[in-house]
């Protein structure tokens, strides 16, 4: 069996580590993968992110099966090109990463299907998110969207802040 883990992360390296705990010793590829995962697999050099040769990789390796890690593979489709690849890959499709991908998209399903969620406003203008910030009682919470690796949050004390 082979085994195609992408991303670069302690879970990846956890992921690998516990793979080769099997019985079967199946094949593990990581791509792009690190120093700690080099000791459970192959470091394969292509990004998390390039669907293309991430698939082209799949499909001349003959992988058996796809965990992609980190989000951005996710949100660029990886699950959706392996179904089609007829690949099984473990993780959401692209339409439902979506949610992980854009903090200002989840918000607004929450608030469509009826989900508790904090108020929010959501801008692409900077006045007017500096009017809408200066009209509201802080601590506000100010999230950038898309992807940040977890940083892209800030707990404000006060307007200047936010």
């Amino acid at each position: 069996m082979r085994i195609f883990i992408i991303g670069s992360g302690g879970r990846e390296h956890a992921l690998a580590w516990k793979i080769n705990q099997r019985a079967d010793k199946p094949e593990i590829f990581i791509a792009p993968g690190n120093g700690g995962t080099a000791l459970e697999g192959e470091n394969i050099p292509i990004a998390d992110g390039d669907i293309p040769m991430l698939m082209q990789f799949i499909k001349e390796k003959n992988i058996d099966f796809v965990i992609p890690g980190p989000e951005l593979p996710l949100i660029k489709g990886i699950v959706d090109a392996c179904r089609e690849a007829g690949v099984p890959c473990f993780g959401p499709q692209a339409a439902a990463a979506a949610l992980e991908g854009s903090k200002a998209f989840a918000k607004e399903v929450m608030r469509e299907a009826g989900v508790p969620t904090a108020d929010f406003a959501v801008f692409t203008d900077h006045k007017e998110a500096v009017d809408y910030v200066r009209a509201r009682n802080c601590p506000l919470v100010v999230k950038a969207d898309g992807l940040a690796a977890g940083k892209g949050v800030v707990v404000a004390k006060t307007a200047e802040e936010a």
